[in-house]
């Protein structure tokens, strides 16, 4: 933030929290965006996977192949060898259709914040991990117990946080795009190495489904965290840009 002077640790100094916006309307926007955007995704990925609830290594992949690995549940399709007598209800279309809108949603989400991120300089300011090996040891072993974080650190990302969040945005989900357009015959056809590139059409479906399960277990983590270290201050910040600051706090 412009004429901000923040503290070598990263953290912004008491006397300039009152006035400093915690989160740019920016990243307050493409974060909620990105959130509905993920749990259409999550929903209808499931109701995908329950259509065919078996993942393969290659190019091919059918009811005839020998599965890499499956889930021991129903299927919407009766060709599926599930070994249930019956079959659930078939959300195909819709699940794949909404798949399909929240993915692009969260690709354009992606590039605003990755184009601001880079121009504003938020990624160095805010998620550049500048700490010490013994101090990013120490804030791991304090979230592995879950212990709350002090209140400095509602101004601020500590080295974990920031590892994490650079993992995500620039790993995780870029893997996931990439995994997801290698799935498309249109997208394919034009580049084919985006498939070729992971062995097949069956193992970028695989990779997408383990990537997405990461994402996952790394939502669980961050939400638990930001209830641990105070929900609704967090959630507040997040929303109106600004953290309500605790009488006596530092």
């Amino acid at each position: 933030m412009p004429g901000t002077a923040w503290g070598a640790d990263g953290v912004l100094p008491v006397a300039a929290r009152a006035t400093a916006p915690r989160h740019s309307a920016i990243v307050r926007v493409t974060h909620w965006i990105t959130a509905v955007a993920f749990v259409a995704l999550l929903v209808s990925g499931i109701e995908i996977i329950i259509s065919h609830p078996r993942f393969y290594w290659g190019e091919e992949g059918t009811v005839l192949t020998a599965p890499l690995f499956s889930f021991p549940i129903p299927s919407s399709r009766s060709i599926v060898p599930t070994g249930y007598g019956y079959v659930l209800p078939d959300q195909n279309g819709w699940s794949r259709y909404l798949h399909f809108e929240a993915a692009w949603a969260l690709v354009f989400t992606g590039v605003v914040y990755a184009f601001f991120g880079t121009v504003s300089g938020h990624f160095r300011k805010n998620l550049s991990p500048q700490a010490t090996p013994r101090h990013f040891a120490g804030t791991l072993a304090d979230h592995l117990r879950l212990k709350r974080p002090p209140d400095a650190e509602a101004w601020s990302y500590n080295p974990v946080q920031r590892l994490a969040y650079l993992a995500v945005i620039f790993v995780l989900f870029p893997l996931l795009i990439w995994t997801g357009l290698a799935m498309s015959p249109a997208f394919t056809g034009a580049i084919p190495a985006t498939v070729t590139v992971f062995g097949g059409r069956q193992s970028a479906r695989t990779l997408h489904f383990l990537l997405s399960v990461s994402v996952v277990l790394f939502l669980i983590v961050h939400v638990a965290l930001v209830w641990r270290a105070g929900f609704r201050n967090r959630v507040t910040a997040m929303i109106t840009g600004r953290v309500r600051a605790r009488r006596g706090a530092e």
